[in-house]
């Protein structure tokens, strides 16, 4: 058995290949450029294999509705280049195998649950904050998509009080990815955040609106456990401190087993940076067993 696995950044894409017992053969990172640049080497890459199925997990928003006629397309995503392009039917003409597909961090999440911190886990969220803040969802045992599919990044978040900057997303402002992310550390201070690591009212700040997102996280959703992942939570001075603030917020109001202890509940990766390409590599797997069954 072969498995092809894509996972999809704006910034790279991470391409490998697996075999039936879930060992990487093959592993290559390909920059983002334009698709018709960036397509052409993917497509490539996976040519030279024999595969039975493959899984991609994108950043977005995309369209994971099968009965739609836009299925399998990013859609409406701020890198203006990749607008309405047809990811998976690029691959499903080049390839003819079987394509799972899903977003990114439904892909890390599922990494996660496969192999990770959430493994034996029916309800869990993973959460991560870099370029932008995005977050993937578990319900019931099954990766949430609904409408279109969660887009934690833009939940309405208070401001906290003397925070004068204006949020650097270009719909919303003032959301939690305007306010938290990587560019928002970067426009509210004018250094990236690497370059901030010891400055600790950055991190202070950084924390309470991250924990402003996950409370409204833990009391809609009701995940049995949250990772915390992405570049900036490479920080990691944020995790207790975000415990904290998180504590501080919820005010005793729930006495579950899993918040009494956050250290435990509010977690990091377990996979480092596999995640994603391992959910990826599931997503073939689990498109692959559907066509048999079918």
């Amino acid at each position: 058995m072969r498995i092809g696995a894509l996972e999809a950044g704006g910034t790279k894409m991470v391409v490998a290949v697996f075999d039936g017992e879930n060992r990487c053969l093959r592993k290559a990172s390909i920059p983002t450029s334009r698709p018709e640049e960036t397509l052409p080497k993917m497509i490539s890459f996976f040519q030279e294999e024999k595969l039975d199925a493959l899984g991609i997990a994108s950043f977005g928003p995309v369209d994971l509705h099968p009965e739609s006629k836009t299925y399998g397309w990013i859609t409406t995503t701020p890198k203006k280049a990749w607008r309405n392009v047809d990811l998976v039917g690029a691959f499903q003409k080049a390839l003819k195998v079987p394509i799972g597909f899903d977003t990114d961090v439904n892909g890390a999440l599922l990494g996660e649950v496969s192999f990770g911190s959430c493994k034996g886990l029916s309800d869990a969220v993973y959460l991560t904050v870099g370029t932008g803040i995005g977050g993937g969802v578990l319900s019931g045992g099954k990766l949430l998509h609904g409408m279109l599919h969660p887009e934690i990044g833009h939940l309405r978040v208070p401001r906290v009080e003397g925070d004068d900057y204006a949020g650097c997303c270009p719909y919303h402002k003032d959301c939690l990815e305007g306010m938290a992310s990587g560019p928002a550390i970067e426009g509210r201070y004018g250094r990236k955040a690497q370059e901030l690591a010891s400055v600790p009212e950055v991190w202070d700040l950084e924390s309470r609106y991250l924990a402003y997102g996950i409370v409204d996280l833990i009391l809609t959703l009701s995940p049995q456990r949250i990772v915390l992942g992405g570049g900036v939570l490479h920080q990691e001075q944020l995790y207790p401190l975000i415990r904290k603030h998180v504590e501080e917020l919820l005010g005793g109001y729930l006495s579950t087993p899993e918040v009494q202890d956050l250290s435990s509940y509010l977690v990091a990766p377990a996979l480092r940076d596999e995640q994603g390409i391992l959910g990826a590599m599931m997503l073939g797997k689990q498109k692959l067993t559907e066509k048999e069954k079918s």
